[in-house]
């Protein structure tokens, strides 16, 4: 499961809304890629459709949707948001991770 802190859901509806995506109706697609300085990095992004190898979550009236590759490297993260001055966006609060670079934006098993 995939968590999805109260900050984080604020900041998704409104990117979703400015984007012409409903929170409602729609999904939060989170995955992860090769790269970045550890390995593996994070990839989040917005979809009106379903794969059909994707494993799908609610937490906090948000719809997630992760790719089961994706799934094993998640599991038990919580996503959250950091604004302000030393804000740094969106943040993954990954258990699995054993080392993650400095920006948290990458990070390996």
């Amino acid at each position: 499961m995939i968590k999805v802190s109260d900050t984080a859901k604020k900041k998704i509806i409104d990117l979703m809304k400015d984007d012409g995506f409903d929170a409602a109706t729609d999904y939060v697609r989170v995955g992860v890629k090769s790269g970045g300085c550890s390995g593996l990095s994070y990839d989040l992004k917005f979809d009106k459709n379903k794969g059909e190898d994707d494993k799908i979550f609610i937490d906090n009236d948000i719809t997630i949707a992760v790719e089961k590759k994706s799934f094993l490297y998640l599991a038990g993260t919580i996503l959250e948001f950091s604004g302000g001055l030393n804000g740094k966006g969106f943040v993954f609060n990954n258990p699995n991770a054993t080392r993650t670079c400095g920006c948290g934006e990458s990070f390996s098993l």
